[in-house]
């Protein structure tokens, strides 16, 4: 039997590689992005919200069209939605009493691309 070596995931040595921490230290933003960013994944990382996204990639929809594409209530799409619009993923415009939802930019297009792409490299 062969056995498997395990590599140690901490340093067995305590070395500062000083020019290095402040080669990336020059790059981390002063200001809140980040934490942004990590609202932004919050937002993505449920599947109801990451299915809305991908409905809209191909037109925009009312919240009736979408309930019933993923056999949901209105009410919960609509408080979906809300979350996605206050993440600025999605728009929405009124045409008489219908409200229509969109992508909010190719932004969002691009990072679910990205992320579809990541996920599926391994599958070739």
């Amino acid at each position: 039997m062969q056995k498997e070596l395990t590599i140690p995931e901490t340093c067995s040595q305590t070395v500062i590689h000083e020019d290095v921490v402040q080669q990336v230290q020059a790059t981390i933003p002063k200001d809140n992005s980040l934490i942004e960013v990590a609202e932004l994944f919050k937002v993505l990382g449920d599947g109801t919200r990451i299915r809305i996204l991908h409905s809209l990639f191909q037109t925009e929809m009312c919240v009736c069209d979408i309930a019933y594409l993923l056999n949901m209530t209105q009410s919960s799409i609509s408080h979906q939605l809300r979350v996605l619009k206050q993440a600025k993923l999605v728009k929405n415009r009124k045409q008489g009493k219908v409200v229509y939802y969109s992508l909010a930019d190719d932004h969002v297009i691009q990072i679910f691309d990205q992320a579809l792409e990541h996920v599926n490299e391994d599958k070739i």
